[in-house]
């Protein structure tokens, strides 16, 4: 995910693996599944291993 504020598009839902995705919500990372009908949150934690 870069740093200039694009959203880091899943490729699949995490419940059901269908690929019907839309952002919802109004926080940066929520998106919503029309197939199975659930909301799910992303985010970038780090990079591991990597000094800062």
């Amino acid at each position: 995910m870069s740093e200039s504020g694009q959203r880091a598009v899943p490729y699949y839902c995490p419940f059901c693996a269908d690929e019907d995705l839309v952002p919802a919500g109004e926080k940066h990372g929520e998106w919503e599944c029309r197939s199975c009908a659930r909301v799910f949150a992303l985010r970038f934690v780090g990079l591991k291993g990597v000094p800062s």
